[in-house]
């Protein structure tokens, strides 16, 4: 996740890095688990039960957020369920592989654009990593040399998925100075959990317990599994090497891909893979340069 403020990349030590490089794995493996449940709308449900049950046994012990923070834990949570519905249309309409990469990518390229308009001077190496990405993104949306048709609303879902990310990471970044990281994090989740089950519920109706049996561990696991991601990556960035951490996690998005051509069998894999990796290199030029 890219942030907005300026760090040091001291404190990146093995460990550190270790760390970082499991959550994304993490990331992605529960990412493919989403993907993976033949419904989806049950895998995202299952998703949000976890996200329910971890962090409210959490907050029984944490306690409420200061009270200036609930603003922050209010609009963190509403992006965050506008992300959750974004990414659940996003794996209805296309392929793992290339939806993934583009909603990773675009989102640290949204914030650096962000920055840009709010006036901020970006070092030379930060501009062509906004361009890498850039060439990285497009090369993500073509499927054999050119742009589908079919594609098109895959990845405009992608992309506003990743809009989506840019935003609840721009509030994150403002609460965390102010707010017990894991207090934050334990309410943001908590009130976004509930919506995906309350979705499927409406949804599915009678039939819920019946499509949900045979992926209840799965998609439990999977929530499971993204709030460890999460976890991993504080206490990654307590290390105060936020922008290395930040740029090292996005090696989720050539492992995503990867994942996509090698387990899920889909096609362009290796395109794809090269094209991720054309995405990181720039997220990292962009994010060690912060």
């Amino acid at each position: 996740m890219a942030t907005l403020s300026t760090v040091s990349p001291a404190g990146l030590t093995g460990g550190v890095v270790a760390i970082t490089l499991f959550a994304a794995v993490l990331h992605a493996a529960w990412n493919a688990v989403a993907h993976g449940v033949p419904d989806r709308l049950v895998g995202f449900a299952l998703i949000g039960v976890a996200y329910v049950v971890v962090p409210g046994t959490g907050v029984l012990v944490l306690g409420l957020p200061p009270a200036g923070a609930w603003p922050f834990v209010l609009a963190s949570a509403v992006l965050h369920v506008v992300y959750m519905l974004l990414l659940w249309w996003s794996y209805q309409l296309g392929d793992f592989s290339q939806v993934y990469p583009v909603a990773r990518g675009t989102a640290p390229w949204v914030v650096a654009v962000i920055e840009i308009a709010l006036g901020r001077h970006l070092p030379v190496l930060q501009l062509l990593g906004i361009v890498v990405i850039s060439v990285g993104l497009v090369s993500l949306a073509l499927d054999g040399g050119r742009l589908s048709r079919a594609t098109l609303p895959a990845l405009g879902a992608a992309l506003a998925t990743g809009v989506a990310i840019a935003g609840y990471t721009v509030v994150d970044a403002g609460a965390v100075a102010t707010t017990p990281v894991l207090v934050y994090a334990s309410w943001t989740f908590l009130l976004q959990g509930p919506v995906m089950p309350l979705i499927a519920v409406w949804r599915r109706g009678r039939r819920l317990w019946t499509v949900t049996r045979p992926v209840l561990l799965a998609g439990l696991a999977g929530g499971v599994v993204s709030l460890a991601a999460y976890g991993l990556v504080l206490v990654a960035q307590t290390s105060g090497a936020t922008a290395a951490v930040a740029a090292l996690r996005e090696t989720s998005i050539v492992i995503g891909a990867i994942i996509g051509a090698v387990f899920l069998g889909e096609g362009f894999g290796a395109r794809r893979a090269v094209a991720a990796a054309v995405v990181l290199v720039g997220i990292v030029l962009v994010d060690l340069q912060r």
